[in-house]
This record gives structure tokens, C-alpha cells and sequence, in this order.
């Protein structure tokens, strides 16, 4: 049966909360709504706040080594640690473990925004390392308060009025993934001030901005927030559990990370973890059904909403990062918009997000029924998906807002209603674990989604480009990294003409060195089939010194023949077809001299002024033909560098739209499975016994 607190009969005082089982008065409720709303936005902003402030921390701090460990490090404690906590807040209460948690990410706020300061010297080794540390204190934290959050919810507002309430929450998510960014560019750019005598830098602010508000919110939860204790605080810690949770989501996600960029997915390191994380997950389930009480009931699994929710809530999620991550990519590399655009860009879908999240929220609580609500934003967004498929490089930006609209739309009924209905079908003594088991699951999605979109980016990336891109002379291959897609994207050809003009610089230093008669740089200049054949025969033939040579011989063989022919109109004749200085000279031979050997003197000290003057008429040869060779080049890196920026934007369409087609099947995938999940009907009480009121204290 379901107990509820209730006042005594002769007490005026209004009645405990009939729906829920504690003695919370609405005034009190909307206080604790309001300080957790607080506190999870500050949470997830600051999964997105440091974005924008890492280049400034990474100059200062001197910690580019360490970049993608400040995001694996929050990372990894707080996905790990959340269905930890969840069972801790099962066991003691709601209320030690969200102030423990708030207590922990001020904590983290705090430090974080002191790292590298002179009084914390070197503490850890660098001050890097130090804000390393400290996001995994912050991370802990926040594991804390996302896993304690939602259980509040379930255990404050009746099952039929909860959908209201997630729908908010949820729309945190969606707000806080936009504000982030945003909020940490200002606070980095504009945020630098004096205190004290002491500057402050503004990316310090990123973290430091945590702390008012927090700490209001942590006043706000101490005094009107209730034990909320699902069991009797006597319940045993299951350590090893715990640990083995550890030791297999923290390989995993190590894994994920690094795997295809820091080290190769066939690589020992990366094996080796897999493996790892494998074994410790059957360890793990071993473990569990052997312990009195487990750190995560797997009785759990035999709950069909629970199970096939986690389930469809872990594949929509694992869809859903592939487009917003990889979208804005899409924006800046082939429609040409800045990267603060692009993020401006994502604002139609989380406008979507908010509204249907606070909608189906609204439906539920009217309704009932949390199934059909489901099913319909499920199809929505599985329209979304598919409309993304069109996208290329005729795409408006107005085409990506209604697409975002769309997509926003479907995904917020899959952001809060999958947590309302586990919640709605678990005891209330495991409303904490299985909300948490919920959180873990959806997080751990989200991570394994970013890593299978970037493989799959990656290598289709590799087919497709080379279909488009044009070969660049001088350049052995055509590899391009993302830095050089979005400078070839953006229409600021900077990158990708300093490339290109690079490569030809090269091809142009080879053929010069083969003008003048390099040989190994002429077999290699021979190898470009792209030279031209007037350039091709002069390096075959020797080069410019071997053409000005031949050329040389040729003319004083003729004034040789013509100054012996005995003849001063064949002299006259040769002699127009001789530079202005040889034509005088020749004109003024008497025709006596013709044919004597005077004349063959003559002949041969002209000879030997021309021979002479071969190294000047060389260098001059070489130099006019090189002028006409790098304008050439100069027309031609114009013309590479559209190609490339078009061929960058049309294969990179066209993996994105493979990565999209993908994304919709998955999302499909996740639809189908939807509607397997059970509808439970939504009760006006929690199941299960309610819990003993206890004290706000």
C-alpha cells in the first residue's frame, strides 16, 4: 500500500503533500525547484563554458600537451560517479549528496580559476596540470548534482504533475548548450579586471562566475530541502561494485576519446583498454548478483520500461551528438559561416528543444500518458534527421534554421520524457539509482556517438574528397585535416592558398634549378605532366644554358661563314639577324677584308666576345623565362585554390550527408525500440512505500 505523511487531526496546519509522501509545502518546493534549476544550469554551462576560453587558458597556462585532458578530465568523473551517487542518495538521502555535490563543483569552480596563480607554485607540476585536477573535482561535483536533481523531482512533485517539471529541466540542457559558449567568450575577451592590486584574467571568470549563484543555491538546499531518504541510512556501501563501475567506464571512455585521434583504433593502448573495460564489465555483473545490495540492482533490467527506455534513450542520444557536433562543422567548411555564426546557427534548435520539452511536459501532466508524446517527437525528429540528408553547398543558412527547428522539435520529449517514465514504473526506494542508471546511460551515448560520427566523418571523408579535389602539382598527396577544410570553406583561401603557393614555389624552384642545367632536377621536373611542352623540351634538351649555348655557336658559325664567304651581301644578310651591337659592327667590315684572313680573325674574336658573354646571356634567358613562369603560377594558384575550396565544399557535402543518413537510421533505430517501451500509466502517487518525513536540517 501507499503511506503518506499526514499532520495530526487537531493540527491546523495544512497537510503534508498527499502524492508524494513528504511534508513539503508548495512555497518550500519552489524554493528547492528553483535553487536546482540553479545549480544544474551552472552544470551543464560549464560543460560548454571553457570551449571558447581554452585557446587564452592554453596560452597562459603553457598547457597545449594537456588541451583534451581539461574535457576528459570532467568528463570521466562525472559520468562514472553518477550512478554511484545515485545508490549513495538512495541509502542517506537526496539532501547530503546534492549539498556534498554542489560543495564539491564551488570547490572545483573556485580552484579551477586559481590554477597556475603564484601562491599555488608548483603544485601538481604546472598549472595545467593544476586545472586538469581541479575540472575532475569540478566533475565530481557535477555527477553529484545530475544524478541527485531528477530524483528530487520524483520525489517532491506527484508522477502525473512530473512531466512539467522535467520538461524545464530539460530545457536547462538545451539553453545551457548555447549560453555556454556565448557566456565564456564574453567573460574571456571583456572579463580581465584589477582587484586589489591583482589582475584578474577574464577566463578566470569562466569558472569564478559559478560561485554566487552557487553558493546561494547550496544556502537555498541547506535550509528548506528535506532528507529525502529512501531507505534507512543503514544500508551497505557496496565498494567493490563501485569500483568495478570504474574500472570500466573509465577505459571505455579513455578509449572513445583517444581512439582515431591521439592514437590509432588498432593500436595496443587502444585495444588494451577495451579489453580492459570488458573484462571489468563482466566482473561487475558477477559482482552484482551476488551482493545483498548492489551498487546497481540489475533487478533493475527485468523492469521492461526501464530497460528498453535506457536503451532507446542511450541510441537517440548517440544520434542526436553526431548532428549538433558535426553541424556546425558543416557551417563553417561549406557554407562559409564564422564560427561564432555557426553556434549562433544552433539557436533555432534549441529554441525547439525548450519549447517541446516544456510542451510535452505540459501533455504528460494533462494527459496522463508520456507514450504517444514520445512516439510523436520520436517521428519529428526522425524528420528532422531526414531533412538533413538534403543538405550541400546550395544551402541557405534560412535551410539549416528550419531544419534546426525541426530537429529541436523532436528532440525534446527524447531529452526529459524517457526519465519520467523510468521514473514513473521503479519503486520509490530506487527512484534515485534508476534515475541516475538513466543519466549514465543517456551520457554514455552521447560519448560513444561523438566517437563512432568521427570515425565514420573521418573515413568517408578520405573516399570522398580525392573525388573532388584537383591535384595539386608538386604535392605528393592530397590529405587535408579539418584545419585546412574550414580555412578552404571559408572563403578565406588564406590557408589554402598559402598551401597551394607553397606547393607551386617548390615546383618552380625545381624548374629553375633544371633551366640551368640541373640534372636531377630536370628528371624530376620531367615528371610533371602538367608542364608545358615549350618548358619540357628546353629541360630535355639541357636546360637554358645548354639552349643559349647551342644558340651562340649557331649564330657565329654563320658570321664565321659569312666574313669567308668572300661575299658582303651574305655578310649583310646575317648581320640583320644579329643583335644591334654584332649588326654594327659587321656593317662597318670593308668588303676587301671579306674572304681574307683578317676576316677569319675577325671571326674568331667575335666568337670568343660571344662565349664570353654566355653566363649574362644565360642568366638572362633564366630570368625572363622564370618572370613568365611564376605569372603563370600566379593565374594557376588562383585558379587551384577555387578548385579546392569547391571540391573542399562538395566532398565535405557529401560526407556530411552520409553522416547524416547514418544518423537517421539510428535515430530510427531508437524510434522503433520506443515503441516498445510499456506504458505505464502515470499514477497520482509514487509506487512503493513513501519514506518517513524527515526535517529540512
Amino acid at each position: 500500500m501507499t503511506a503518506s505523511v499526514t499532520a495530526p487531526a487537531a493540527s491546523p496546519a495544512p497537510a503534508p503533500t498527499p502524492l508524494t509522501g513528504f511534508d513539503i509545502q508548495p512555497g518550500q518546493r519552489n524554493v528547492i525547484l528553483g535553487a536546482l534549476l540553479v545549480v544544474m544550469l551552472l552544470t551543464a554551462l560549464d560543460q560548454t563554458i571553457v570551449s571558447t576560453a581554452m585557446p587564452k587558458i592554453i596560452a597562459q597556462l603553457n598547457g597545449l600537451s594537456l588541451y583534451t585532458w581539461v574535457t576528459t578530465a570532467y568528463l570521466l568523473t562525472s559520468t562514472v560517479m553518477v550512478p554511484i551517487y545515485g545508490k549513495l542518495s538512495d541509502l542517506y538521502g537526496r539532501k547530503p549528496i546534492l549539498l556534498i555535490g554542489v560543495s564539491l563543483f564551488l570547490l572545483g569552480s573556485a580552484l579551477c580559476g586559481l590554477s597556475g596563480e603564484a601562491f599555488l607554485g608548483n603544485l601538481f607540476g604546472s598549472g595545467m596540470v593544476q586545472l586538469v585536477v581541479f575540472r575532475a573535482i569540478q566533475g565530481l561535483g557535477g555527477a553529484a548534482i545530475m544524478s541527485s536533481a531528477f530524483a528530487v523531482i520524483a520525489d517532491i512533485i506527484p508522477p502525473l504533475e512530473r512531466g512539467k517539471f522535467t520538461g524545464l529541466f530539460g530545457a536547462v540542457f538545451g539553453l545551457s548548450s548555447v549560453v555556454g559558449p556565448l557566456v565564456g567568450g564574453f567573460l574571456t575577451d571583456h572579463g580581465t579586471a584589477t582587484l586589489l592590486g591583482h589582475t584578474i584574467e577574464g577566463w578566470r571568470w569562466v569558472f569564478y562566475v559559478n560561485l554566487p549563484l552557487g553558493l546561494v543555491s547550496l544556502a537555498l538546499v541547506t535550509r528548506f530541502m528535506p532528507l529525502l531518504r529512501m531507505g534507512n541510512g543503514k544500508g551497505r556501501i557496496d565498494f567493490l561494485g563501485a569500483a568495478l563501475i570504474v574500472a570500466t567506464t573509465v577505459p571505455l571512455l579513455l578509449a572513445l576519446t583517444w581512439g582515431g585521434t591521439t592514437y590509432a583504433w588498432d593500436s595496443a593502448r587502444i585495444l588494451g583498454l577495451f579489453a580492459v573495460s570488458a573484462v571489468s564489465l563482466v566482473a561487475f555483473l558477477v559482482t552484482e548478483t551476488r551482493v545483498k545490495d548492489p551498487i546497481l540492482p540489475l533487478a533493475l533490467f527485468r523492469n521492461p520500461v526501464f530497460s528498453v527506455s535506457n536503451v532507446a534513450s542511450f541510441i537517440i542520444n548517440m544520434a542526436f551528438l553526431g548532428v549538433v557536433m558535426f553541424l556546425p562543422l558543416f557551417m563553417q567548411t561549406v557554407l562559409g559561416i564564422t564560427a561564432t555564426n555557426s553556434g549562433f546557427t544552433l539557436l533555432p534548435l534549441m529554441a525547439g528543444l525548450i519549447a517541446s520539452s516544456i510542451v510535452a511536459g505540459q501533455l504528460v501532466a494533462r494527459t496522463g500518458r508520456y507514450k504517444p508524446v514520445m512516439l510523436g517527437g520520436g517521428v519529428i525528429l526522425l524528420l528532422g534527421a531526414y531533412s538533413l540528408t538534403g543538405v550541400g553547398v546550395d544551402t541557405t543558412q534560412f535551410g539549416i534554421v528550419w531544419r534546426m527547428v525541426i530537429l529541436g522539435l523532436g528532440l525534446g520529449p527524447a531529452q526529459s520524457l524517457f526519465t519520467l517514465a523510468i521514473q514513473n514504473a521503479v519503486p520509490r526506494e530506487q527512484t534515485g539509482v534508476a534515475t541516475s542508471a538513466s543519466q549514465f546511460f543517456r551520457q554514455m551515448g552521447s560519448t560513444i556517438g561523438l566517437a563512432v560520427f568521427g570515425t565514420v566523418l573521418t573515413s568517408t571523408l578520405s573516399t570522398e574528397l580525392p573525388r573532388y579535389l584537383p591535384q595539386i602539382p608538386g604535392m605528393a598527396t592530397q590529405k587535408v585535416d579539418m584545419g585546412s577544410l574550414q580555412g578552404a570553406g571559408l572563403g578565406g583561401s588564406t590557408g589554402t592558398a598559402d598551401r597551394i603557393t607553397a606547393a607551386l614555389d617548390k615546383q618552380n624552384a625545381v624548374i629553375e634549378a633544371a633551366l640551368r642545367g640541373d640534372k636531377t632536377a630536370a628528371a624530376q621536373a620531367l615528371q610533371n605532366t602538367a608542364l608545358p611542352t615549350q618548358l619540357r623540351d628546353v629541360i630535355a634538351g639541357g636546360g637554358i644554358a645548354a639552349q643559349v649555348r647551342t644558340g651562340v655557336e649557331a649564330q657565329a658559325a654563320q658570321i664565321q661563314t659569312a666574313l669567308t664567304s668572300g661575299s658582303k651581301q651574305r655578310l649583310n644578310t646575317v648581320a640583320q639577324t644579329l643583335p644591334e651591337p654584332l649588326k654594327t659592327q659587321l656593317s662597318q667590315v670593308p668588303a676587301a677584308v671579306i674572304g681574307t684572313p683578317a676576316a677569319t680573325a675577325l671571326a674568331a674574336q667575335i666568337r670568343a666576345g660571344m662565349e664570353a658573354q654566355l653566363p649574362t646571356l644565360t642568366e638572362r634567358a633564366v630570368t625572363t623565362t622564370m618572370t613568365q613562369v611564376r605569372a603563370a603560377t600566379a593565374t594557376a594558384a588562383k585558379q587551384l585554390t577555387a578548385k579546392v575550396s569547391q571540391g573542399t565544399k562538395l566532398g565535405f557535402s557529401a560526407s556530411v550527408r552520409h553522416l547524416f543518413w547514418v544518423s537517421f537510421w539510428i535515430i530510427a533505430l531508437g524510434l522503433i525500440i520506443t515503441g516498445f517501451v510499456p506504458e505505464v500509466p502515470m499514477r497520482a502517487q509514487p509506487k512503493g512505500e513513501a519514506p518517513a518525513a524527515a526535517p529540512a536540517h
